[in-house]
């Protein structure tokens, strides 16, 4: 056969009929104006309910649509990643929802003037007054927690997957894994019931030991993890120039892994920085500035958020103060997961081209 009629034979596809590029975006939009249709005969005045009908509607019509022009096997496909699609609006759009919320109504009051002073004597229904006093108790509550689990974290975390071996390893295992698990209130009424056994008032430390009770496991499990993922063969070769194991760990195995362990302490900073329940038990809240955490009443943000809100009865100065405080709050625990991503990107193995 000659070149050329090769050339003039047409291509054979195994390739059947497919959908276009727009079809997802045209059927969300047909699913979306047919949800409004059936809300609005219906009498639904939420929009999360014409939502979740455009969502069942898209869904059904992708896989319809698809199992016509293209067979149900790539409909199967179809409705697999729609179902992804979905359940990431329906994820994003409460948090999106929360954040706008938030900001709407948190910058009303939010300024120099409300992030460097404090309550004092200003009565909540009085305009005025700010949270420099529950910002400076947050950080010295939060970084004393810090400073008492991050090393009994790591060290622990260390023993488990360095060490640890037998019935004491899987103990710590257990107890780690439950301690996962324990809501905060009970954190606070441990340490409340160690305050009236030794006749205590109600102080800022306090609140920093229930904070770290909650952040240990945290700690425990991602350097845990972070750990594992250092190879064998470095730890090897490092015992192998006659080093001792300890050294191995301090000079080889932790500065491999420092950007893992770093960002899993940040995030576990991140996850108890909102806590109320152990601060309104222990600390009680202090509408004056307290430096000193081992002594008297101290403010926190969450703590602040709460009392303000309950004083408000949904309006009024207090009610402001409640939702700028929220985003002050909020914006803190945001940088705190920016730093800890910048330092898993700076502390990230390199690899050589």
């Amino acid at each position: 056969m000659s070149h050329a009629a090769i050339a003039d034979k047409p291509a054979s596809t195994l390739r059947g009929a497919s959908l276009p590029k727009w079809s997802p975006y045209a059927i969300a939009a047909g699913s979306l104006a047919v949800a409004v249709g059936i809300g609005l005969a219906a009498g639904l005045d939420s929009k999360v309910q014409w939502g979740l009908i455009a969502a069942i509607l898209f869904l059904l019509g992708t896989f319809g649509i698809a199992a016509r022009v293209e067979g149900r096997r790539q409909a199967k496909d179809r409705i697999a990643t729609s179902l992804v699609w979905v359940s990431f609006l329906l994820a994003v759009v409460p948090l999106v929802s929360l954040v706008w919320v938030t900001v709407a109504r948190g910058v009303k009051v939010l300024d120099v003037y409300f992030l460097t002073h404090s309550m004092g004597v200003v009565a909540d229904t009085e305009p005025g007054g700010g949270i420099y006093a529950a910002i400076l108790g947050s950080l010295e509550q939060v970084g004393l927690a810090t400073v008492i689990a991050a090393p009994i974290g790591v060290l622990t975390a260390v023993y488990l997957v360095e060490y640890g071996r037998g019935n004491l390893s899987r103990a710590i295992t257990f107890f780690v894994d439950v301690m996962t698990g324990i809501p905060s209130i009970v954190a606070g009424l441990f340490i409340l019931s160690l305050m009236l056994m030794l006749d205590m008032e109600p102080f800022g430390f306090a609140g920093s030991m229930a904070l770290a009770i909650l952040m240990m496991p945290v700690v425990v499990r991602s350097t845990e993890e972070m750990l594992k993922l250092v190879p064998n063969e470095l730890r090897e070769a490092s015992l192998a120039l006659g080093i001792p194991k300890w050294r191995t760990i301090l000079k080889v195995v932790l500065p491999t892994s420092i950007g893992g362990i770093t960002t899993g302490i940040m995030l576990a900073i991140a996850r108890i920085a909102g806590e109320t329940a152990p601060v309104l038990l222990l600390v009680w809240g202090n509408p004056f500035i307290n430096a000193n955490p081992f002594e008297g009443a101290q403010a926190s943000l969450p703590l602040y958020i709460y009392q303000q809100y309950a004083n408000s009865a949904g309006s009024g100065a207090a009610y402001d103060r409640a939702w700028a405080a929220s985003l002050t709050l909020i914006a803190f625990v945001m940088i705190l997961n920016l730093v800890a991503r910048g330092i898993a990107r700076w502390k990230a193995p390199k690899t050589g081209r």
